[in-house]
């Protein structure tokens, strides 16, 4: 298990068990996470579960695939150096501790 910390725009922190096997996504949305929408159920086809990962993190998560990449471009909120999917985040013991920032908007 992985603990990952959410923080809403109003600053507001949620901090979860994220079971391993899962995504960031999935956890979000299994813990009442607000600001996480995963319309399209993690299949990367929306980009309504868009967070900004903790910059000292972001490396550590390995690179951005090409549907990634394209959907990023996207999103209804800024585009910054350290956006990502949450639908595209595994859960494993690597990301335990994690900390993402929710954008203003997913839709």
């Amino acid at each position: 298990m992985a603990r990952i910390t959410y923080i809403s725009p109003a600053g507001v922190k949620t901090t979860v068990e994220a079971e391993d096997g899962s995504t960031v996504m999935q956890t979000a949305l299994r813990n009442n996470v607000d600001g996480i929408v995963g319309e399209c159920g993690g299949n990367a086809l929306c980009a309504t579960c868009h967070v900004y990962v903790d910059e000292a993190q972001f490396a550590g998560l390995g690179p951005i695939v090409d549907f990634e990449e394209e959907l990023l471009d996207c999103t209804s909120s800024p585009r910054k150096d350290t956006s990502r999917l949450s639908c595209q985040i595994p859960v494993t013991g690597a990301v335990d501790g994690l900390i993402v920032r929710l954008p203003e908007t997913q839709e």
